[in-house]
């Protein structure tokens, strides 16, 4: 296919780790923001080809499994609402709760509703004016301005019934938080590039000037990470700190000025809850006073709700890319995709997803 095969070209893969292979004079740790990227690098196996020595570590990246506890159970507790009928995307309904998913709250009679944008839920609203809609917006940068413009245009109807409960997180944030713990191993990072085709990529500038660290804007097929790793450990290897842009056929350092105006226009920044991670100061996005109509965690009582991660559950070491899903001892075990303990192995972006359908065994596994 057109645009595709030639980014899964597997001599032009074996050219460039080559020339991997070749540039790379010392140990280098990078990580991949984006949990697209993970898959990509998991199911081609493309972090077990690099070079001796090339470590990829797996970021925070997947939006589903960042989406703190507290936010789900307020969801679940919506759900159950008969006058309450909550919209969602498809990999939030089986990501687990405290005590279920709204997958099994759906079976049980609630009316959950998988939608594919925002302004679905929008329509949802307009049809069942005898009913409250509520849609579950969580996301990075990439989804936000379709919630803004959802927003707006339920503004615009005048819809007293439609609703979000927001669950907005940064990406340059995490970034930055990573960076300023004690134990960061970071030394490269791979920026999304649909968070960078949106916003742009001037943000990152500021933190690779600061921290001194490599950034590659980076596309999600086979040759478009390869070419990434390599551009990275280029300036690894040379002492540089920049922001380079790989997947120049989709981002401009400017992103998408039209989506920034609406985001901006909706949304302010404000201080978010990480699952697994904690909360990080400035890392989300909450709607504007003159929006707050439309925010369900004001609309309806959700307080009194007391959330509890699984125990044996180490998503948030996970997400920091601290320990490999292999490292866990619920992996394959307690924890499968037929029955997650935690967001990363359910999600299509999930770490732990990705390890499990690549068939990767855990640590010390005699098969």
């Amino acid at each position: 296919m057109k645009y595709l095969d030639e980014y899964r070209d597997p001599a032009l893969a074996r050219r460039l780790l080559d020339e991997l292979r070749a540039t790379a004079t010392r140990p280098w740790r990078i990580m991949e923001v984006c949990g697209g990227q993970t898959h990509t690098l998991v199911r081609q196996g493309i972090d077990e080809l690099l070079p001796a020595g090339i470590r990829m570590i797996h970021g925070p990246g997947c939006p589903v499994c960042v989406t703190p506890l507290e936010t789900l159970d307020r969801a679940m507790a919506l759900a159950a609402r008969p006058d309450v009928i909550l919209t969602s995307f498809g990999d939030m309904l089986r990501v687990p709760g405290t005590s279920t998913d709204l997958l099994s709250l759906r079976a049980r009679g609630a009316d959950v509703r998988v939608v594919y944008a925002p302004t679905d839920a929008v329509r949802v609203a307009t049809a069942h004016p005898d009913r409250e809609v509520v849609f579950l917006a969580v996301g990075f940068e990439t989804t936000a301005p379709a919630d803004a413009m959802a927003v707006l245009h339920a503004d615009r109807l005048g819809l007293p019934n439609f609703s979000l409960l927001v669950s907005h997180v940064l990406v340059p944030p995490a970034m930055t938080a990573l960076l300023e713990s004690e134990d960061c191993e970071v030394e490269a990072f791979l920026a999304a590039g649909h968070v960078c085709a949106v916003m742009g990529w001037h943000a990152c500038e500021p933190i690779a000037a600061l921290y001194r660290v490599p950034i590659v804007v980076t596309g999600f097929e086979p040759l478009d990470l390869i070419e990434g790793i390599l551009m990275a450990v280029r300036q690894l290897e040379a002492g540089r700190h920049e922001v380079e842009n790989q997947y120049v056929r989709a981002v401009r350092r400017t992103g998408n000025t039209s989506a920034q105006d609406a985001l901006s226009r909706v949304f302010r920044i404000t201080d978010r809850a990480w699952r697994g991670i904690g909360t990080l100061p400035s890392s989300g996005l909450e709607l504007r006073e003159e929006y707050a109509k439309f925010d369900a965690a004001q609309r309806f009582d959700l307080t009194g709700l007391r959330s509890t991660e699984d125990p044996q559950c180490i998503a948030g070491a996970i997400l920091t890319g601290a320990r490999l899903p292999t490292q866990c001892p619920a992996y394959r075990v307690r924890c499968t995709p037929r029955a997650p303990l935690g967001a990363p192995m359910v999600s299509t972006e999930g770490t732990c997803a990705a390890f499990h359908a690549a068939g990767r065994e855990p640590e010390g596994s005699l098969a």
